[in-house]
């Protein structure tokens, strides 16, 4: 029942965080640092969520892999150069499974 509760309750917080952006005054919507913060942040969460998924170890630690970060380094190469979503997908898949296949 516990779990039931805490579903509705994040559904109902979710609903009324998406209706107070709807809701919010324009002149606060044409705020430029609000603007800026708001570009700022989706790229600040997804690079954490990229540092700590490269990084990711057993359980809740950090752990160096060298497949990984080599299909890493292989993706912001092709990001670098401008390759299309797809490219820079298989470039990081295909540099990740060379580096396990030669055992690092």
């Amino acid at each position: 029942m516990t779990l039931w509760i805490a579903l509705v309750a994040t559904a109902a917080g979710c609903y009324l965080l998406k209706y107070a952006g709807l809701a919010a005054p324009r002149r606060l919507l044409d705020n430029p640092w609000l603007r800026r913060f708001a570009t700022a942040v989706p790229l600040a969460l997804l690079a954490a969520l990229i540092a700590v998924e490269a990084l990711r170890g057993e359980g809740q630690s950090l752990a160096w892999d060298t497949a990984r970060m080599g299909g890493l380094g292989a993706a912001v190469l092709a990001l670098v150069l401008k390759a299309p979503f797809l490219v820079v997908i298989v470039a990081a898949a295909a540099a990740t499974a060379g580096l396990r296949a030669l055992g690092l």
